[in-house]
Parts: structure tokens; sequence; C-alpha cells
């Protein structure tokens, strides 16, 4: 369980979705998918920058955060968004349509890692990426227990045992990286 649970404008200081979303290649047009999207932290980002031309499909498995992303984005006139409650372990959206399956500080949480991977496969296009935000393994104040938290190298050889190639990993700020991989 979280520490301490930040405000969005106190999370955006060391995990800005402004910047990280362009850095690993949404912009308009992009097909993007956030798998584990909760409240919208990245999605509503996301939507936004693909523009009319792209879209966002959002999925957790708690229906409130949905309803309550669904509201922020009708009041926001985010047209590009499409939602639905369901795990990363069953729910495959698309097939082949998607440029990038982001998880975006979720795959610690997924109950069968390998399943949602599969799935993240289904969805990418020919030369679509994955790309696995999450919180390094040091104890912290903010995110998950550190029992439950994976490394980078530990994230690297899950992602790499569903059959994707590694491509990069980075670190990104003071309590995360970030790893991309192609199917």
């Amino acid at each position: 369980m979280c520490k301490h649970k930040p405000d969005d404008a106190e999370r955006k200081k060391w995990q800005n979705p402004d910047i990280i979303l362009p850095e690993i290649g949404v912009k308009p047009g992009t097909k993007f998918i956030d798998a584990g999207c909760g409240r919208g932290y990245f999605a509503l980002p996301a939507a936004r920058l693909t523009g009319p031309t792209g879209w966002v499909w959002g999925f957790d498995s708690n229906p409130e955060a949905i309803l309550s992303l669904s509201r922020r984005a009708t009041t926001e006139g985010l047209n590009n968004l499409e939602l639905a409650v369901g795990r990363a372990e069953e729910l495959v959206v698309c097939q082949k349509c998607a440029d990038i399956v982001f998880y975006g500080v979720v795959l610690h949480d997924f109950t069968e890692p390998l399943k949602a991977l599969a799935n993240a496969q289904k969805m990418l296009k020919d030369g679509g990426r994955l790309v696995n935000l999450d919180w390094k393994k040091e104890r912290m104040l903010y995110g998950p227990s550190f029992e439950k938290r994976f490394d980078a190298r530990q994230a690297s050889e899950i992602i790499r045992s569903a059959g994707f190639t590694i491509e990069n990993v980075d670190e990104n700020g003071l309590y995360h990286y970030i790893i991309t991989a192609k199917p």
C-alpha cells in the first residue's frame, strides 16, 4: 500500500505526463492504450496530445476510477478517449491497433503479468511498442510496498519472457524507470 498518496500537483513535480508522453512517442495521430489507467493521470494528457486524428483507450479494474475519468473527459470535450472496466489480464480492446501500449506504474499490480503482456502483444500494431513506467525497487515515501515492486532487471525479464525485445531501459526521475520494448 502507498505510504503517502500525493495529489496530482505534487505528483507532477516528479512524474510529469506532459514530459513523459512526448518522450515515449505520443503525438497527434497516435493510437495509445493505457492499461490500468486509473483516474486518467496519463490517459487525459495522452488524449490531448493524440488529438482528433488519434485515440486513447483507457481501461482499469476500478469502475469508480473509470467513471471519474469519463466525467473529466466529457468536461474537457475529449471525444478521442474510449474507456472500459476490465483487467489487463482479461481485456483486449482491439487487435493490432495500437502504436503504444502503456503501463503507468501498474505492472507490479497485475496478478498475472505474463497474461497482461500477452494481451498487449495482441493489441500492438506491427512496429508498435510496449512502454512500462514503474517504481524503482527502493524504499521511499511514495508508491507500493518495497516487497511488491519489480526492479528494472526483474521487469525486463518478465517482459522478455512474454516475447518482447527490450529496446531501452532508463531512469525516469527520482522514483521511476522506464522500459520500452517491441513484440
